[in-house]
């Protein structure tokens, strides 16, 4: 583990400052006197401890948990007057592994509920910090996993075209999955790589490409469920509803078996706008009856796609309309306070499709 090599004053304050503690409960913590911290804090950079209590603060800094150690390397990196060059090793150490993935764990969390500001900062922390060419396995695995997951921040704002696009960043993260032979990985990212497909209106290429995900071995099982439920969405955007509720009602069978009740109830939703696709709107009024009943998962993404679902079910018959263009603005008002510019599209295409043929 990398280590102060040489202890003053100023590396002692920073430890208490990260650990929290007053000068009385420092020098406890120590089992030193508390005039002796008040010395090194008094004295700075221009006072060294005793080599027994070198020592000492080896082992608090050794004990401190992942959080406490990034706080002191912070206070340090804050501190202009002397330069972290000569105290750590260039590379991550064991406890910047640990905050980094509890990091990721947080901006999985965040994203699922549409913080993007937040999400984005926990990632681009990470993937600012350290030059990929200077970690290790370990240290590429996070960093191919902080990149994928700036793709789906990407993916989930709309960003899809550029050289800055979600398609540019998933394809950086599958290359260092490759490079790092994590098969799983490296499926996932193609599954949303399709998914980038889809989004840019190029369906049949997605089609294709999740027809083949659906059997790839690589994927878990609820991952090819969700590449055959995705064959259908792209297929009934095409207008091949028959061969699409096919793969959405295999795809909700094998959910409902793999007890995944988020994604059972995303394959009803796509079931409810296959069958408005196909005219067949009483199905489409009880699958997505079903869908907004189950609410598995109650985030604004999900609330902006199952609105929008009715909605564009609702317009589909003049009796109803009127319920689905209050519905329609409500999602659109969603999408708009969340940043969702994809979402916003798509509710702005639908309204217009719907007064073009009024």
């Amino acid at each position: 583990m990398a280590a102060v090599r040489h202890w003053s004053g100023r590396e002692a304050q920073a430890l208490r400052r990260a650990l929290r503690l007053s000068v009385r409960a420092f020098a406890d913590y120590l089992g030193v006197a508390v005039r002796t911290v008040t010395k090194w804090e008094s004295l700075g950079a221009d006072t060294a401890p005793r080599p027994d209590k070198q020592a000492i603060l080896d082992t608090a800094l050794s004990r401190a948990d992942a959080e406490a150690k990034l706080r002191f390397e912070l206070l340090l990196l804050e501190d202009g007057n002397t330069p972290l060059k000569g105290y750590y090793q260039n590379s991550p150490r064991e406890w910047d592994y640990e905050t980094w993935t509890d990091d990721l764990g947080r901006a999985a969390a965040c994203l699922a509920h549409q913080d993007f500001k937040l999400a984005a900062s926990l990632v681009d922390r990470w993937l600012r910090r350290f030059d990929p060419h200077n970690l290790d396995s370990h240290g590429l695995y996070l960093h191919a996993r902080s990149t994928s997951l700036l793709g789906d921040l990407q993916r989930d704002q709309g960003e899809i075209r550029g050289a800055l696009s979600a398609r540019q960043t998933y394809r950086r993260a599958h290359q260092l999955f490759q490079s790092l032979n994590v098969p799983r990985r490296a499926a996932q990212t193609e599954l949303s790589m399709a998914v980038i497909d889809e989004m840019s209106g190029q369906l049949q290429l997605a089609a294709t490409r999740y027809e083949k995900l659906a059997e790839d071995e690589r994927l878990s099982p609820c991952d090819r469920s969700r590449a055959r439920l995705w064959i259908g969405t792209a297929l009934s955007k095409r207008g091949d509803t028959t061969y699409a509720i096919r793969a959405m009602d295999e795809a909700k069978r094998q959910f409902e078996e793999l007890e995944e009740p988020v994604d059972w109830e995303v394959a009803h939703q796509k079931l409810a706008l296959a069958y408005r696709s196909s005219g067949d709107l009483s199905n489409a009024l009880r699958y997505i009856d079903v869908a907004l009943s189950a609410r598995a998962i109650d985030s604004p993404m999900q609330r902006v796609r199952l609105d929008t679902a009715h909605a564009h079910i609702l317009l589909s018959d003049d009796q109803t309309s009127d319920s689905g263009l209050q519905l329609l603005t409500k999602a659109a008002g969603m999408a708009r306070a969340y940043g969702m510019s994809h979402q916003l599209d798509s509710i702005e295409g639908i309204r217009y499709a719907f007064e073009q043929a009024s």
